[in-house]
């Protein structure tokens, strides 16, 4: 029979096939990421019905009543009642040097895209907050959530530009500061809005909180924070293991050899379907050979002497 060569079309074919299966494999790192998004539903319930206390502790909803009716008798004079989801909290329990008590405060938002870092003002890490939040949500819309974690050694790009403004505007976002998300974005960020008393911006308007309550606040952002880290370590051994892919099916010249990796990979490959849907490599990119490398990077539940022993079965092949 003639053998099949390779070409650009069967390389991605079969790229992105095993690339799938990396991703949805059960390995450490993806457990991490997946409880680390299951931590941050908890926080969440936990933070922001600690904040609804203190708000209401801060502008009684008797009072936000009354003010509501004056609104509605006098007009816009009055109307001084606002929902917000984003609050500067602050106590007042820490000692400087001197011994003299000092204001501790922060930036605290429960919006989608709210910052991870105690700044009122956009910042980059609430995008990938959010992208690893609904990571499946965008796969589905055929938009890549994990551009950030792939793109961060990475400074801004039209590749990396191009995907992030995708991923932002299938989740309904428009802009930092502005109420008028849409989408998944507006669901998410309905859920967290309090009455607050005011007319000025969140800037000025620091609620005292008890430095329990404070550091409560900080537990659930960072929480948030470890979402986006176990998303880019993950994402990061993915990575390592495509990256070698990509060399090894470039250094073959026919689908066979493709497919042979793929089955060392255990990953079954249909041949009549990549071809339907439709150089000589070096030693070490032969199919049993690479596919044992990567089946070494990743990190499954595995005991040190078992990862031990597969390394040496791999040089033991090489030699």
């Amino acid at each position: 029979m003639t053998k099949i060569r390779m070409n650009t079309e069967l390389r991605n074919k079969l790229f992105n096939k095993i690339k799938t299966v990396f991703e949805n494999e059960d390995t450490q790192e993806r457990e991490a990421f997946l409880q680390a998004r299951e931590n941050v539903d908890l926080e969440y319930s936990v933070a922001h019905n600690l904040a609804k206390r203190v708000v209401q502790r801060a502008y009684p909803p008797e009072d936000v009543s009354v003010l509501r009716t004056f609104k509605k008798k006098y007009g816009s004079p009055c109307d001084v009642v606002a929902k917000d989801k984003c609050f500067y909290f602050a106590h007042n329990e820490d000692v400087n040097d001197e011994g003299e008590t000092e204001e501790t405060k922060s930036h605290f938002d429960f919006g989608l895209f709210g910052n991870l870092c105690g700044s009122e003002y956009g910042h980059e890490d609430g995008k990938k907050f959010a992208f690893a939040y609904f990571r499946e949500d965008l796969k589905a819309m055929d938009c890549n959530p994990d551009i950030f974690a792939q793109q961060s050694e990475n400074k801004d790009n039209p590749h990396k530009t191009k995907h992030v403004e995708a991923c932002s505007k299938a989740l309904g976002y428009t802009n930092y500061h502005s109420d008028n998300n849409t989408g998944m974005a507006k669901t998410f960020d309905d859920q967290y809005y309090l009455d607050v008393i005011g007319t000025s911006y969140c800037r000025s308007r620091a609620i005292a909180c008890t430095k329990d309550e404070y550091l409560m606040f900080e537990r659930w952002r960072i929480a948030k924070g470890n979402l986006v880290s176990t998303h880019q370590t993950w994402i990061d051994t993915i990575q390592k293991q495509c990256d070698q892919l990509k060399i090894g099916l470039k250094a073959y010249r026919y689908l066979s050899e493709g497919i042979e990796l793929a089955t060392e990979l255990g990953i079954q490959v249909d041949e009549a379907e990549l071809i339907r849907t439709n150089s000589t490599g070096l030693t070490i990119y032969n199919p049993s050979n690479l596919a044992s490398m990567i089946k070494g990077m990743k990190n499954k539940n595995q005991s040190r002497e078992a990862k031990i022993l597969a390394r040496k079965k791999y040089e033991e092949s090489l030699n």
